[in-house]
């Protein structure tokens, strides 16, 4: 096997602040912006490329200023803290440098995908509202967040249903397999054992991408389906998340949609429902920081 040596010139790190275009909200925290991390990597031949460590403290367990830092301290020594930023940015930066897009990288299966679309927790006509745009922009396919009030959920999916009467609401096996959805890596030989999760979420912000590609492996060993997700990032990490998915073509269910909840987003790239990427360059979309200096 060839072996490829990265030789790093430069590596540094800044905060990413984007604004969402509506507040978004979870069963743990409400969001009004992204303040995540952006990591830039630069190799002695040149490529300059980058990595987005995703940052929300309810989940992370660490707030921007935390993940500055661990970021810039994982810049200094390329350690693997935060593991996906630094992570990111060096696997695209050995895609960039062979001249194969991080989709072929990542196994060449595909180079397109459709994602869902996820609607926050927000009163009963809002989401119905929200589910029928989405419905007219090419979704398919709606997530909703379910809140800690299980009558007000209830009357949410009401909403959506009198909007959508296609949906089958009497899909109970359907409802059995969609709850049955494991995230992340900690007990997954108990969830197997168990019989307790149809599905592994794989989400990079938690796994990091080596650990991310431990978990494919062993879900696909036990039969278990995939799905692709993220927290509330910006193009730069759904787009990475959207190249591995590609590029793996075993994901039953495609969860990238959150750059469409920004109000502005500082990369190009992907958008809509459908993902395409092309043979251009290894990553799905570029920063419009390249004329600032880090």
């Amino acid at each position: 096997m060839e072996t490829f040596v990265v030789e790093v010139r430069r590596a540094e790190s800044r905060a990413l602040d984007v604004p969402l275009a509506a507040p978004f909200t979870i069963a743990t925290s409400r969001l009004e912006r992204v303040s995540d991390v952006a990591v830039r990597v630069e190799l002695r031949n040149g490529c300059a490329v980058w990595g987005e460590a995703p940052v929300l403290p309810s989940v992370t367990a660490e707030d921007q200023g935390t993940a500055i830092k661990k970021a810039r301290e994982a810049c200094q020594a390329l350690r693997r803290s935060p593991a996906m930023g630094v992570e990111m940015a060096l696997i695209d930066a050995v895609a960039n440098s062979i001249g194969a897009p991080l989709w072929k990288l990542s196994g060449g299966a595909s180079n397109t995908l459709t994602t869902d679309i996820t609607i926050p927790i927000v009163s009963p006509a809002e989401a119905a509202e929200l589910a029928l745009k989405c419905r007219k922009q090419g979704f398919q396919t709606s997530k909703l967040k379910v809140s800690k009030d299980l009558k007000a959920d209830i009357k949410v999916h009401q909403a959506i249903w009198a909007l959508h009467p296609t949906f089958h609401r009497d899909d109970w096996e359907g409802l059995g397999h969609d709850s049955r959805i494991a995230m992340g890596k900690y007990g997954i030989s108990t969830i197997v054992n168990g019989n307790l999760a149809n599905a592994i979420n794989i989400k990079l912000t938690k796994l990091g991408v080596f650990g991310a590609l431990d978990i494919i492996e062993f879900a696909r060993e036990y039969g278990l389906d995939l799905m692709i997700g993220g927290m509330v990032e910006t193009r730069l990490a759904m787009g990475f998340a959207g190249h591995l998915a590609t590029g793996f073509g075993c994901f039953k269910f495609i969860d990238l949609d959150t750059p469409l909840l920004l109000a502005e987003d500082p990369v190009f790239g992907v958008s809509g429902a459908n993902y395409r990427f092309s043979n251009a360059r290894s990553h799905g979309g570029f920063l419009h920081w390249d004329n600032i200096v880090w």
